[in-house]
């Protein structure tokens, strides 16, 4: 059965920094994806980052530059390291996980596994 439990979400002040982790059980496959994803009420969950077995990751528009997205396999957890947060960063944050892809997807419809989400708040 695949788990993943975010951690690290919490409030921060504009061009501050977050650091979110997931740990990720039960996929042993030889290739997935891993996203972060975020979400904020009334609209549509946004693919933020992903990164593939291999390291390859993927970044939307809005984050590139400012969000770094790793994977530490001995920990089995995924990182996104978020710096110069802007009030637009503010959503509930989720990871995502799926053996099918081998390459790093940012569509939410790619995924069968998802975290209970981790809430991230940027104040002025």
């Amino acid at each position: 059965q695949v788990q993943l439990v975010e951690s690290g979400g919490g409030s921060v002040q504009a061009g501050g920094s977050l650091r979110l982790s997931c740990v990720v059980s039960g996929i042993s496959s030889t290739k997935y994806s891993m996203g972060w994803f975020r979400q904020v009420p009334e609209k549509e969950r946004e693919g933020v980052a992903a990164i593939e077995r291999g390291g390859r990751t993927s970044y939307a528009d809005s984050v590139r530059g400012r969000f770094t997205i790793s994977q530490d396999n001995a920990k089995n957890t995924l990182y996104l390291q978020m710096n110069s947060l802007k009030l637009g960063d503010r959503a509930m944050y989720y990871c995502a996980a799926d053996s099918r892809w081998w390459f790093p997807t940012r569509a939410a419809n790619d995924y069968n596994y998802w975290g209970q989400g981790t809430q991230v708040t940027v104040s002025s």
